[in-house]
């Protein structure tokens, strides 16, 4: 069998608008997270389809972005599975970080995930707890949560390191796996917030991706907590960031999910722009003016863009905020 990680070129060459070349990190991510690289990740939320012209846009929007790309694992309801996008996304020649959420699979379901994963050349686990059921388009169905995001961390950690299962089996072959989490830094108490990432990282996280950072004066007494805590050195934190489409959606998401913290100067920032296509042009400008405050923050490694499966944003934000794009 073939290991899809031989499907990612070393340099790609994107053509943006006939004119533009976007030039990809040469690094493999683990490289990247090893070497101090500034690294800029992005999302792909897989639909309930199975090919068609919508995949093929979101790959030809994802081919742009400089490092890897997470692939979700059912955030809001029944989609194609993160494992089977993920190697799609290696095969057009995108580095695919696999989500795998504890949601819905028990340890046995998930340890036979990693494996597969591993054999058809998956290299990065983000490992999450995933959204409560009642969060997606069926409420109905059962959750399971046999692990937490933490254990799952550190289970990625054992088979790699270990090369054992969690019951002591040995696993034949190689498992050249990292495994990432996720965080919220406008989680109070703060104090709580660090010492649960702490936990993500004594478990074995080599990289943080952050929920979307709308307060960045917030997001900066995080970080230098974060620092403080020691945990920047260890693990590569990656701060999240959203391109807001209007006020409406704006207000949509701060009622529906607790991790979107979006403070009302924002909002009111929007609406006083007019129309719809005013706001999406403002939510754009004040996203890339929210990546250009945090890139220089001491500490922070990298730029998390999420879009909510709106993939073909993506271009605009990249070309917007400088990043390896050569004319």
């Amino acid at each position: 069998m073939n290991d899809v990680s031989e499907c990612i070129p070393a340099l790609i060459r994107v053509k943006h608008n006939g004119s533009v070349s976007i030039v990809k990190n040469e690094k493999p991510f683990h490289d990247q997270l090893k070497s101090g690289d500034f690294i800029v990740t992005a999302e792909y939320l897989p639909k309930a389809e199975t090919a068609g012209t919508a995949i093929e846009a979101a790959l030809q929007a994802l081919a742009e972005v400089p490092s890897a790309v997470n692939v979700a694992d059912n955030p809001f309801g029944v989609s194609m599975s993160s494992l089977a996008a993920s190697v799609i996304l290696a095969r057009s020649g995108i580095e695919p970080i696999c989500q795998v959420v504890t949601r819905d699979r028990n340890r046995i379901a998930i340890q036979s995930d990693l494996l597969g994963a591993a054999a058809l050349g998956i290299r990065n686990i983000l490992c999450l707890s995933g959204y409560h059921q009642t969060l997606t388009d069926n409420p109905e169905s059962a959750n399971v949560y046999d692990l937490d995001s933490t254990q799952l961390v550190g289970l990625v950690k054992k088979m790699r390191d270990q090369g054992e299962l969690l019951n002591g089996e040995r696993i034949n072959g190689p498992f050249p796996v990292i495994a990432g989490a996720g965080a919220n830094p406008c989680l109070k108490p703060m104090d709580l917030g660090i010492i649960r990432l702490m936990q993500k990282v004594e478990a074995g996280a080599d990289f943080i991706q952050t929920h979307a950072v709308f307060d960045v004066e917030g997001f900066r007494l995080w970080l230098e907590a974060a620092k403080q805590a020691g945990i920047t050195g260890k693990a590569a934190i990656l701060a999240g960031v959203f391109p807001l489409e209007s006020a409406e959606e704006a207000e949509t998401l701060a009622k529906k999910y607790t991790e979107f913290q979006i403070p009302a100067p924002v909002i009111e920032r929007l609406k006083s722009a007019g129309d719809r296509e005013a706001q999406k042009k403002e939510g754009l400008a004040i996203c890339v003016e929210t990546i250009d405050k945090l890139k220089s923050m001491n500490g922070l490694r990298g730029i998390h863009l999420l879009t909510g499966g709106k993939e073909e944003t993506l271009p605009a934000i990249l070309s917007a905020s400088g990043w390896s794009v050569k004319r």
